[in-house]
């Protein structure tokens, strides 16, 4: 059995027990969040649209932290303008507990 989610602004194929990482949630760590599923599968149905909704998706947060640093490094030859910088993603860590239709 599998799930589509979204959170983020982004689609995860899911399955019980994937810990995948995800835009930051806005919830503390251990707890359990309930996330959106726009599509299940299991070993006879699809549910979608309208029947998705029935489908429920608890994960627990693992999980925050900063990504790997990106480092952009931007210039304008013959100007003698640099420019550096740095970026950190935050992310959220999931791990699926249940995935429930019904």
């Amino acid at each position: 059995m599998y799930a589509i989610v979204k959170t983020g602004g982004k689609q995860y194929k899911v399955t019980e027990g994937l810990v995948f990482e995800t835009e930051l949630l806005n919830a503390e760590v251990d707890s359990t969040v309930e996330l959106e599923v726009v599509l299940a599968s299991d070993d006879t149905n699809v549910y979608a649209g309208a029947d998705a909704s029935k489908v429920k998706v608890l994960a627990t947060v693992v999980e925050h932290g900063k990504g790997k640093k990106l480092h952009i490094f931007t210039y304008k030859a013959k100007k003698n303008i640099r420019k550096r910088q740095g970026h950190r993603q935050p992310y959220t860590k999931l791990k699926v507990n249940t995935i429930s239709i019904g």
